[in-house]
């Protein structure tokens, strides 16, 4: 199937790109071919092939919800910039850029 420069100068507008002739050109043989294997795909026989979902297996892996064993407060802020031991301190923020106070 052939793609008219026409076509090519409506998409790169669409898309507000300028193109030269030459990319015109180019993109003229690239989207017709393009076009022309999607064509060909489309007469390929898949009546009765079954959809193919994943080419790994694939299933849901469930565990128990159970409560382990946390991290205590110190250790979990230990590596913070600023912490006071029982959580982290971050700069205050209130609103934001075009917040009107």
């Amino acid at each position: 199937m052939a793609i008219s420069r026409e076509d090519v100068k409506y998409v790169a507008h669409l898309a507000r790109l300028e193109i030269s002739q030459e990319e015109e050109e180019m993109f003229c043989r690239q989207l017709g071919d393009i076009l022309e294997y999607i064509d060909q795909l489309q007469e390929v026989e898949i009546a009765g092939v079954e959809p193919y979902i994943s080419a790994a297996p694939t299933g849901n892996v469930f565990r128990e919800d159970v409560v382990g064993e946390s991290l205590s407060p110190e250790v979990a802020t230990a590596n913070a910039p600023e912490h006071d031991g029982a959580g982290f301190l971050v700069p205050k923020v209130v609103g934001g850029a075009g917040s009107e106070a």
